[in-house]
């Protein structure tokens, strides 16, 4: 989905160490790469595959801080500055825009819910608000939707997944760091009980510190180490649709559909009312810390068991250990896609004229409370942690990025780390 980046192959391959190594190529890992290499740190990214291959180009496209978990707040704040600021420096090539976002409301239960958050978040001074179902009718005319109250933040924007992470990379790579595709890592090297090395498919690099920043992958590459990271997949299913004139450019979601303008003219949709989950090994193991999410959005996961639950069990070694090449790509639900685009079109008549053009999926990685880990692990010195973003990674990149970038580095944090240390969760 992403355009590939003007890498360094695997078989160029000089075995050259590094100060730092990135696992993973997603946006989080490039932001970090790049933030990196503009201090001058020694620094290389390690992708199995192409850049931004899952994940990272598979999303929404939303930059949101409105609906956001409170401790998320103060980093989404920063990383909504960086979007701008690099956005201009890459010359609008990560496609960002302000254009608000719009989360709507259809039952009573929906707007306390709204407007406890936006009390919450009022100590961060967010742009945000509440508003009625006449001034939604203002905002966005000739909607048909059912709507009784919207939460409304006029300066949240947007951005393209396909091209912002690519945009990314190709600048950590001018500022010197080292990006190499199709180059797995099948571990993590320690010499007296610290980082030294990481292993690859072809040989070894040396260095003192790395980022596993690999999704999904994120566990099973820190379980060898003994670090425990309770961390789930779940599918998202996304659609695109053909240039069309005659929607909304606000974002929106709500009323059983998500929407998104693109910079083609056309649309991201997508349902955001369920989740699927396969039933896999890990899904046992990490059942005391997910049983409180469960419990809290029961109506909006389902579980199954398919091709990945049967690979969890049988072959547990290399389940989810990153292999060149390998790429997470789920088959979209097409019934929940069929779904958003009845409700899209039933909402927004207009859309009846629209053509769809593309249906994907993608793997989200979730932590039990729904909030990323962006820590050092005291445990092994040198090994830190920037994964579990929970289907929120996208917008918070450049600033998550730029976090774990300072922590790597031992410099003043851009935010408080606190909130996303993973000694929250029991993992030894």
């Amino acid at each position: 989905m992403a355009p590939r980046v003007n890498s360094i192959a695997a078989s160029e391959w000089t075995g050259e160490g590094a100060d730092v190594v990135i696992i993973g190529g997603g946006i989080i890992g490039c932001s970090t790469a790049l933030f990196l290499a503009e201090r001058g740190i020694s620094t290389v990214l390690l992708e199995k595959a192409e850049i931004a291959c899952e994940q990272s180009s598979r999303n929404w496209g939303w930059c949101r801080t409105q609906g956001r978990d409170v401790r998320e707040i103060p980093l989404i704040l920063e990383s909504m500055r960086l979007w701008q600021q690099l956005d201009a420096q890459l010359g609008g090539k990560m496609g960002f825009k302000v254009c608000g976002t719009l989360n709507v409301f259809t039952n009573n239960h929906a707007v306390d819910g709204g407007h406890r958050w936006l009390e919450q978040a009022r100590d961060y001074e967010v742009d945000c608000r509440m508003l009625s179902s006449a001034e939604v009718g203002r905002l966005v005319p000739g909607h048909q939707g059912k709507w009784r109250e919207a939460l409304y933040a006029p300066t949240d924007g947007r951005a393209e997944p396909s091209l912002a992470t690519p945009a990314i990379a190709e600048r950590a790579m001018q500022a010197g760091a080292r990006i190499y595709t199709h180059t797995s890592v099948r571990g993590i090297e320690l010499s007296g009980g610290r980082v030294s090395g990481v292993v690859l498919d072809h040989g070894r690099l040396a260095c003192s510190q790395v980022v596993v920043a690999g999704g999904a992958w994120s566990s099973a590459l820190l379980r060898p180490l003994g670090i425990r990271l309770p961390q789930l997949a779940v599918t998202e299913s996304t659609l695109r649709t053909e240039a069309f004139d005659g929607g909304p450019d606000i974002s929106i979601k709500g009323g059983g559909f998500s929407i998104r303008k693109r910079l083609d003219g056309g649309y991201t949709v997508g349902f955001g009312s369920t989740m699927m989950a396969e039933i896999v090994a890990d899904s046992f193991r990490f059942l005391p810390d997910f049983l409180g999410l469960m419990r809290e959005e029961w109506r909006s996961i389902r579980l199954r068991v398919g091709r990945r639950s049967a690979e969890s069990f049988l072959s547990p070694r290399q389940f989810n250990r990153p292999q060149a090449n390998k790429v997470l790509d789920p088959a979209p639900i097409r019934s929940d896609l069929a779904k958003a685009w009845r409700n899209l079109q039933t909402t927004f008549p207009g859309f009846r004229n629209a053509r769809i053009a593309e249906q994907w999926a993608g793997m989200i990685d979730v932590t039990p409370d729904g909030v990323p880990v962006i820590s050092r692990v005291d445990a092994v010195p040198g090994l830190m942690v920037s994964t579990g973003y929970s289907g929120h990674g996208f917008g918070l990149g450049p600033g998550a990025g730029r976090l774990t970038a300072d922590l790597v580095a031992n410099d003043n944090p851009i935010v408080d780390p606190h909130p996303f240390s993973i000694s929250r969760f029991r993992c030894g």
